[in-house]
């Protein structure tokens, strides 16, 4: 099934009219799988399935913990099924993470790790020989951004512009909330928009599909790092079962082909970190305090305009 259409089917079925009780939540058991919903990303394959079964396999078959995987509809899906308790487990990016934490609270269960990194960048791409040097020459230009929930290719963005003393609801000429990465690159590529925000791990994916041409766009800034998007677990779940997946996620790449260890996005990664600092996760956020809610209504508002 292509992703598209798994993500319209599956967020019916998991996002159900009403709210569950802490008491509906899974135990892992074949006959109630934990249920996993992440937020919509630029994954390495069509199915799902394709890069993340390996990893959750794995770990039903070494620990006995049993898994139903599905894509959210939005950012927003994702937070609302964890906090109406009729998600177990969710993957969400660091803006949602603390969206969600603030909401109903979240436990961290890991994030993924690659050559000993646990972070990435958000960046802000513009077409090479525009002109656009400084994020100051952005004023009176056209740009496209992700979904606002997007901590990437949304909020570090925004938050960037507001610290070089740009407005971007009062001084960029036009806005596309286009929302995703891929989304937001592809208007760039197709000459709708001057700049985009995105991650560079979609950049990278963007070149290498063909759909952006390194040759013809360059990166205008780079963020501070960022920490991998994490997984959540649902503070309902009992402590043993929290005690047995951080155990899990933390030795899965110890007991499967580590070839198919796979992270945030589908991307290839060495292993996951059920230790990380969570910490550092609020730290990140707090650079975002600029992006209000009236900044995103504001922004919003002026994408609406033709």
């Amino acid at each position: 099934m292509k992703i598209k259409n798994l993500i319209a089917v599956c967020i019916a079925a998991t996002l159900l009219t009403g709210t569950a009780s802490a008491s509906d939540l899974s135990d892992g058991s074949k006959e109630h799988p934990l249920r996993v919903l992440m937020v919509p990303a630029d994954t390495g394959s069509n199915d799902i399935t394709q890069d993340y079964a390996p990893v959750f396999n794995g770990i039903t078959k070494n620990y006995g913990i049993h898994f139903d995987i599905k894509a959210g509809s939005s950012y927003a899906a994702v937070v609302e099924g964890m906090c109406n308790n009729q998600v177990d487990i969710a993957w969400f990016g660091a803006s949602t993470y603390g969206e969600a934490n603030t909401k109903c609270g979240v436990d961290l269960l890991a994030v993924d790790v690659k050559k000993g990194n646990s972070s990435y960048y958000s960046g802000i791409f513009v077409r090479k020989g525009a002109g656009i040097k400084s994020l100051k020459d952005l004023i009176g230009k056209s740009m496209a951004f992700g979904s606002t929930s997007s901590t990437s290719s949304f909020n570090f963005p925004v938050a960037m512009m507001i610290a070089a003393g740009v407005n971007p609801p009062k001084d960029l000429k036009r806005i596309i909330i286009a929302g995703s990465h891929s989304a937001s690159l592809a208007a760039l590529s197709a000459g709708k928009v001057d700049a985009a925000a995105a991650s560079y791990n979609s950049f990278g994916k963007a070149v290498k599909k063909g759909a952006i041409d390194p040759s013809k766009f360059e990166a205008l800034t780079k963020s501070q790092p960022i920490p991998n998007p994490p997984l959540a677990m649902n503070k309902g779940l009992s402590a043993d079962l929290k005690k047995k997946l951080r155990t899990a996620f933390n030795n899965i790449h110890t007991l499967i082909d580590p070839s198919k260890i796979r992270g945030y996005g589908g991307k290839k990664v060495d292993r996951y970190d059920a230790n990380f600092d969570e910490q550092k996760i609020f730290d990140a956020l707090a650079k975002l305090g600029a992006v209000t809610k009236a900044v995103k209504e504001d922004m919003i508002t002026k994408a609406g305009q033709r």
